[in-house]
């Protein structure tokens, strides 16, 4: 059975990893204005960052067609028996919900869509690990399944700079009446049943980053081999600074350097840092 794995692109995963592993990504795209720009087609990150300091409203994002996913799989079809197709939270875009849809429209090929219940590296980790099984003869059943146990040591916390961007692009859920005093402050935030929602208020930065990290290394202590992704909104040195850090003390773990492109940039802000793991 000749299995694909498809991706969107906010998943943000490095460009030798989707060459080496032949993943398939459908992009989401920005729009400023009247013009919108497929992210990782049409626009890089670092012009999407500089574009958001020169233009006076916050673009809007918005998913992939399904006409653009049918073609997408109807090419896949001419290959592939099957596609795993992973895609960011369904509690903050329909992208997983397209797939489905544009699945029952195109024959030829069985599509196991895979709602992440999350974004950015951790989606792509999904991915990366479909990839690997479908490389290695298992079926999709079993791949699901690996997926679904892979979930279950996930995790994801992210500290932003500002909450006025998530708060105005509607992908801010539960404890809303706390806004007001959480943007006073360095909020890490989390996914919890697909719903980007406040974890813990807390001051300073500094502070933020420290919480975060301490969660990392509770679990790294516990032994067992973590993959870790460091992810920054156009602030590679602050990731990079975590990883160091990280990587000294635990110098086994297999960690990474990510990033948050245009589309998940737009609702988080420039400056915002995430952390991502699971136990292998």
């Amino acid at each position: 059975m000749q299995i694909a794995v498809m991706s969107d692109s906010t998943s943000y995963m490095p460009d030798e990893l989707v060459d080496r592993y032949n993943i398939h990504i459908v992009p989401l795209s920005v729009v400023f204005g009247d013009a919108s720009y497929r992210e990782g087609l049409d626009i890089t990150t670092e012009t999407f960052y500089q574009k958001v300091k020169e233009t006076k409203d916050l673009p809007k994002t918005s998913q992939p067609s399904i006409g653009m996913i049918t073609e997408k799989l109807e090419k896949l079809a001419v290959n592939y028996d099957a596609v795993i197709s992973v895609h960011l939270s369904g509690g903050i875009s329909g992208t997983h919900q397209s797939v489905i849809s544009a699945g029952e429209m195109v024959d030829g090929i069985d599509v196991y869509a895979y709602d992440s219940g999350l974004s950015c590296m951790a989606q792509g980790f999904y991915a990366i690990e479909a990839a690997k099984l479908a490389e290695d003869g298992e079926n999709p059943e079993a791949i699901i399944q690996r997926l679904d146990k892979m979930k279950q040591s996930m995790r994801a916390y992210f500290m932003v700079d500002d909450l006025s961007h998530l708060q105005r692009g509607g992908r801010l859920n539960g404890a809303q009446a706390m806004v007001g005093s959480l943007l006073q402050v360095k909020p890490v935030l989390h996914f919890v049943d697909k719903q980007i929602v406040p974890f813990e208020k807390i001051r300073t930065r500094k502070k933020a980053l420290n919480r975060i990290m301490g969660m990392l290394e509770s679990d790294a202590v516990q032994g067992g081999k973590l993959k870790v992704a460091f992810i920054h909104a156009n602030n590679e040195a602050a990731a990079i600074s975590l990883k160091e850090q990280f990587d000294a003390a635990y110098p086994n773990m297999d960690t990474m350097i990510s990033y948050f492109g245009p589309v998940i940039g737009t609702h988080l802000g420039e400056g915002a840092v995430g952390v991502c793991w699971y136990k292998e």
